[in-house]
């Protein structure tokens, strides 16, 4: 099976895979402080489908990643996820598992007269086969990133913003580690009791061996509660980078995010 250029599907796995696969909130990139309380389980199921245009080059993906987050107290949450994904491009085609990813989300201090929360959530991404990695499927050695997370209520919803440092190693030499910072910005609005409006801005840049890429995305969906313990989503995020070929990403996602074993 042909090996994908790695730096054109680099924009939409890590679109997929950073900002979907353990968000406390689908379809956000951006996650809140909400934690499922001791003992409490939650398993969410996302998909997204990714059309990249670098130059004259056309690539795509599409990811399957389910996430199971336990309440290991009130305030802090557990989470293991892993995703599947499909790419496809002008250079060829991959399938297969990527990078586990293990984490915690811990709310460390909240003010529940002002509706303001903080809370700090680091992730440890587990490295795929060398093999893997040249087919574009995730990175073969042991990365990670943080996040530093605010959630503000309002009376129109919240208010949500993180601030996320991390670290990607690979064994292609010319790509050996890259530092990933990202800040984005989102808005949640109610709509009655079932549906909520969400937005999403944000800004990662990304720097290796000297050279420096920055990549804005913006994020628009909803999300459909038909009861306390499930939530449905689905989204529309349109990224682009300031890469030599300013590459441009579209990202349709859906998910579904179930709540069990403690009352809501």
């Amino acid at each position: 099976m042909p090996a994908l250029t790695t730096p054109r599907i680099v924009l939409p796995v890590l679109l997929a895979l950073c900002g979907h696969s353990a968000s406390a909130l689908q379809p956000l990139i951006t996650d809140d402080t909400g934690t499922q309380g001791a003992a409490g389980h939650q398993l969410e199921l996302a998909w997204s489908r990714e059309r990249l245009h670098a130059g004259p080059a056309r690539d795509s993906a599409r990811t399957w990643t389910p996430t199971y987050t336990y309440g290991a107290t009130d305030t802090l949450d557990l989470f293991a996820s892993l995703g599947h994904t499909r790419l496809r491009g002008d250079s060829g085609s991959a399938r297969g598992w990527g990078n586990a990813v293990l984490g915690a989300k811990w709310r460390f201090w909240a003010n529940e007269a002002t509706g303001t929360s903080l809370a700090l959530k680091p992730e440890l991404v587990l490295p795929v086969s060398v093999q893997r990695e040249a087919q574009g499927l995730g990175t073969s050695r042991l990365s990670g990133q943080a996040t530093a997370i605010v959630s503000q209520e309002l009376p129109f919803g919240a208010l949500h913003a993180n601030l996320m440092l991390g670290r990607e190693r690979h064994h292609d030499s010319d790509h050996a580690q890259a530092t990933l910072t990202r800040a984005s910005l989102a808005p949640v609005w109610n709509l009655g009791a079932q549906w909520k409006l969400v937005a999403d801005l944000g800004v990662e840049q990304r720097r290796e061996r000297g050279s420096s890429t920055r990549t804005r995305f913006a994020e628009l969906g909803a999300i459909y509660s038909p009861t306390e313990r499930l939530d449905w989503a689905v989204g529309v995020v349109r990224a682009r980078a300031d890469d030599p070929q300013r590459s441009t990403a579209t990202t349709l996602t859906a998910g579904l995010t179930w709540r069990f074993g403690t009352a809501p």
